[in-house]
């Protein structure tokens, strides 16, 4: 009997242990409510993009500043990279980036792309 109410309490641990799931802080946060380029949107792109999309690396289109980023995702094709395959492998390579990175991109383009 007491076997069994120890396999019962470990059995409820291990669901309680396993069914909890981890976010991070950006997940928990959400996307930015009123993004710019300099305080929101200018982080993700250097720490997602830069590794390929820079003048040192040579990947087309280089965004490096404000203007070649709102030049990509006004002209280009962007933020459909980065939001589905539609325009071909999403980006950036290493996989989708989460979906708040994503929407704050999006805002700040419905916004009109202020920096």
């Amino acid at each position: 009997m007491k076997a069994l109410k120890i396999l019962i309490l470990i059995a409820i641990g291990s669901y309680i242990g396993f069914s909890c799931e981890s976010a991070t802080y950006e997940e928990i946060s959400g996307e930015a409510t009123n993004p710019t380029y300099t305080t929101n949107v200018k982080p993700i792109i250097d720490n997602n993009c830069l590794s390929c999309h820079s003048a040192s690396a040579g990947q087309f289109p280089t965004m490096e500043t404000y203007v070649q980023v709102r030049d990509a995702a006004e002209n280009g094709d962007m933020i459909c990279r980065i939001d589905d395959q539609s325009c071909g492998a999403v980006m950036p390579q290493s996989g989708r980036m989460p979906q708040t990175r994503i929407n704050t991109i999006k805002k700040w383009a419905a916004d009109g792309y202020p920096n």
